[in-house]
């Protein structure tokens, strides 16, 4: 399938290099639109015309406006009937919503992870552990992409695809936060300890502690966001 004809100039041609390679114009217009936002580059409240995208991506409105409709579905853009498409607004009652929701099924996620996982599971996950406690003093941006693989792979372990499909969402939505927890000061080695826990658990095969582990460590981040979000 053709990429997106994007110019250099573009202030969306660094988010193409990272589109599906396999997927119809559409993914890869959804791709490119959703790192925008979460990259800050379309801010909320701005206004997503299908024309003005079209001659920027260098594709027709069509995939723009299916990329679109996929973006609403994800919570990330508001469409109307007679306005069109706006990048969603976040406020403090959604990031806390959006937590109540990750602690849950992180925790099922990893229940079913200890009961499904196999050794491959595993070693990747000790491989980001490794590359967690190697880079524990680099940038908190860098942190938090590996705490993302990390948890994208217990739920991968988890073997069902509708939680997959839920928590993918819910991940959308905690990288529109823009900052991240591993900005404050020994969140770092407190978040590594967790997930070692956790992979401790679902090495071993305990479902019970593991799904414990999992909410602990979410409940934390979201005691951490709160006290972000007052300070």
């Amino acid at each position: 399938m053709p990429q997106p004809e994007i110019s250099a100039g573009s202030r969306f041609a660094k988010y193409a290099g990272g589109s599906p390679e396999n997927g119809q114009t559409a993914d890869k217009v959804a791709h490119i639109l959703r790192e925008a936002i979460f990259d800050g580059a379309l801010q909320p409240s701005s206004w997503l015309r299908e024309s003005e995208l079209a001659r920027e991506l260098g594709v027709s409105r069509t995939p723009v406006r299916e990329a679109l409709k996929r973006l609403a579905a994800e919570g990330l853009v508001d469409i109307t009937a007679r306005q069109g498409a706006v990048v969603s607004r976040m406020g403090v009652e959604d990031i806390l919503e959006v937590y109540v929701v990750r602690e849950n099924l992180e925790g099922l996620a990893a229940r079913l992870a200890a009961r499904h996982r196999s050794q491959a599971h595993l070693d990747q996950l000790e491989d980001v552990l490794s590359l967690m406690a190697r880079n524990a003093e680099g940038p908190p941006k860098d942190l938090a992409d590996l705490n993302i693989v990390f948890h994208k792979i217990i739920r991968q372990a988890a073997a069902n695809g509708h939680l997959n499909r839920f928590l993918s969402q819910v991940e959308y939505a905690v990288r529109r936060f823009g900052r991240t927890t591993f900005e404050v000061p020994g969140r770092a080695e407190e978040a590594l300890e967790e997930h070692r826990h956790i992979v401790e658990a679902v090495a071993a095969g305990d479902a019970e502690a593991a799904e414990r582990l999992a909410i602990q460590h979410m409940r934390r981040a979201r005691e951490l966001r709160i006290k972000m979000l007052i300070e």
